[in-house]
């Protein structure tokens, strides 16, 4: 299931051209799955006080396609897509309205693999059986 949170471009995400600076592009899917982890009902700070892991980027890879520019409405998805005992795997795009028949023009998509670490060792670790559980029931 796909998850969207909408994102508007500040004056300080833009460059001297007034175009999205390239790695604010990461800063929004980052909300972005943040969000999505809250909409499950699982608070970053809690997995942290209660199981001891965090969740960090293991890797990506972006295509951007269209500049976002200065005050543009965006809408960031997360589509969950690899669910691994001790990562997960995500398809994020960040849209804008095309202005033409509710069409949605695509400005940047990225593939990205979140690992579960021990917070103490920063090890990667299995994910939490109930935090799993709540991660994949929502398929």
């Amino acid at each position: 299931m796909t998850f969207k949170w909408p994102v508007r471009v500040y004056y300080e995400d833009t460059d001297s051209g007034g175009v999205v600076y390239y790695a604010n592009y990461l800063k929004f899917m980052e909300r972005a799955r943040t969000e999505w982890l809250r909409s499950l009902g699982l608070e970053q700070d809690r997995l942290l006080d209660e199981f001891g892991v965090i969740f960090a980027v293991h890797s990506l890879a972006l295509d951007y396609r269209a500049p976002a520019r200065f005050n543009d409405a965006l809408q960031v998805s997360v589509t969950p897509q690899n669910k691994g005992r001790a990562s997960l795997g995500f398809r994020q795009q960040v849209l804008r309205d095309a202005g033409d028949n509710d069409r949605q023009l695509l400005l940047c998509e990225g593939q990205v693999k979140i690992a579960c670490l021990d917070a103490r060792t920063l090890r990667p670790r299995p994910i939490p059986d109930s935090v799993y559980a709540e991660i994949t029931c929502e398929d």
